[in-house]
């Protein structure tokens, strides 16, 4: 059984005139445990759409999504966060990190979000991806790579199954972007995690064995741009 399973998934928005837009319809789609997939396409074609209704964030129309053998459809928002909290792991393009919060505190209540705290897991986290020396910094005195990393170490947090990553080097240079995806790849190999990760660096993209196109997954007929997040 591959780790994540979707098949039929439908996602349509109302748009300001009042009628349907179709964004995501996919078919099919599927990963396998520990396989590492890039996912391409223009921006506003809905891939942050997809990982979010991967991960439970939004709710589909219609179809099938199940992350390792749990069923994210049909679910109760609440019962979606605690899939997501005990499967996947999410790393924004905007790090999603909470400013009053030092780093090691990001961290922590990204665990919480999975019911149990390991505060030397959290640290020892940090100083994986080279923030030992920074675990009590807010992310305003952090660089624009260093909040990637938190984002990163937080999105491990709980030993995900599957990680998510939105274009994770979206906000970076290109020295902190090749650093950050090998950071990223490193770490799922190690704890054995999945990694589907959205792009639209043809260099990044040219280091995965497998790459896709949302807009040859995407069936949907009336595809324009993602709505406002």
């Amino acid at each position: 059984m591959a780790l994540l399973e979707l098949t039929d998934l439908r996602k349509s928005f109302t748009s300001p005139d009042g009628t349907r837009q179709l964004v995501i319809q996919i078919p099919q789609f599927s990963l396998d445990a520990k396989e590492m997939v890039a996912l391409y396409g223009p921006s506003g074609t809905g891939k942050t759409t997809f990982l979010h209704l991967i991960a439970g964030i939004l709710a589909a129309d219609s179809g099938h999504i199940a992350v390792a053998g749990k069923s994210m459809m049909g679910a109760s928002e609440a019962d979606r966060d605690r899939n997501r909290a005990a499967h996947i792991g999410y790393i924004f393009q905007t790090f999603n990190l909470l400013q009053g919060f030092t780093a090691r505190e990001n961290v922590r209540l990204g665990m919480a979000f999975g019911g149990s705290v390991d505060n030397a897991r959290a640290d020892d986290l940090l100083r994986r991806v080279g923030l030992g020396h920074r675990l009590d910094y807010f992310p305003r005195q952090l660089s624009t790579g260093q909040q990637q990393r938190v984002a990163v170490a937080r999105a491990l947090a709980n030993r995900p199954q599957l990680v998510l990553a939105d274009e994770p080097t979206g906000n970076l240079d290109t020295v902190n972007s090749r650093e950050v995806l090998e950071l990223i790849r490193n770490a799922c190999t190690e704890t054995g995690a999945a990694l589907l990760l959205v792009s639209h660096d043809p260099g990044i993209l040219g280091s995965f064995k497998r790459s896709e196109s949302l807009a040859d997954l995407n069936h949907a007929s009336q595809l324009r741009s993602d709505p406002p997040e």
